[in-house]
Order: C-alpha cells, then structure tokens, then sequence
C-alpha cells in the first residue's frame, strides 16, 4: 500500500489532483485507522491510464465512464486500453478533423462566411456559406457537416 505522498512522487501527479480524482472515483484509497489514505500499487497504472486519456483528449467524465468498466481492484491492462481507447477513435478522428481545416485555413479564412477578410469576397461571394447556418463551416469538422 502507498501513502498520498509516494503516489504523488511516482505519479508526478499533485496531491490535490489525486485527491479530485478519488472524488470523481476514478481512483480510490483505503483509509487507516488514523483516517490517511493510503492506495493500492495498481493505481499508478491506472493514473497513467487516466493521463494518457486527458492527453488526447478525452474529458474526465468520458475517461470515468471508461473506468467504470473495469474492475476497481486491479491495474488496467493494455488489452483493457486497446478495447477503451477503441470507444474514442471516432471523436479523436473529429477532432484531428477540425485542428487540420483550423491550421490549414487559420492565416487565410475564418471560416464563417462574415465577409471581414479582403479574400472572402473571392472565396465567399454574396455569402454563400451563410446557407450552412451559424458557425465556421469550412472550419467545422466533416462529420459535422464542415464543407
């Protein structure tokens, strides 16, 4: 068993994040008779399970519902990985999506059709992309409907 302070050494990972993270039950801890946590080995690789996911990503409340799916007494195993990580390939796809038309268009169009740049009179005439409806379409990410 690890005290806070060892999973904070090891994890690299504030007290004050392992102690949110418990809270939101992503990782949990036992507590002494002197009321101190103290937390299985597994939980290393469970934090780095959920850093991982943050990198990419994915947002805590989708990262708990992943761990909601394995047991809470054992380390994630890379199978456990490759089969939740599977769960965000279509969202992760989105998203390089929509970072991709943002950096390829970023210095030349916006995007939204609002006629301020000199070259959107030439790639926008008489505002056509106002028939997309609100938003940035050239920026918006193909599954959602981006041109």
């Amino acid at each position: 068993m690890l005290t806070i302070g060892q999973v904070a050494a090891r994890s690299g990972i504030a007290h004050t994040a392992l102690r949110f993270y418990e809270d939101r039950e992503l990782i949990f801890a036992t507590r002494t008779t002197g009321n101190q946590r103290r937390y299985r080995r597994s939980v290393l690789r469970r934090l780095a399970f959920i850093k991982a996911a943050q990198r990419v990503g994915v947002s805590l409340e989708d990262i708990k519902t992943a761990m909601d799916s394995l047991p809470a007494d054992r380390a994630p195993t890379r199978k456990d990985w490759a089969r939740l990580s599977s769960t965000w390939h279509a969202e992760l796809e989105t998203r390089i999506d929509a970072l991709t038309r943002l950096r390829d268009r970023l210095t030349s169009c916006i995007g939204c059709g609002c006629l301020s740049l000199r070259t959107c009179t030439l790639q926008n005439p008489d505002d056509e992309q106002a028939e997309h409806g609100p938003g940035a379409p050239r920026l918006m990410p193909l599954a959602e409907g981006g041109e």
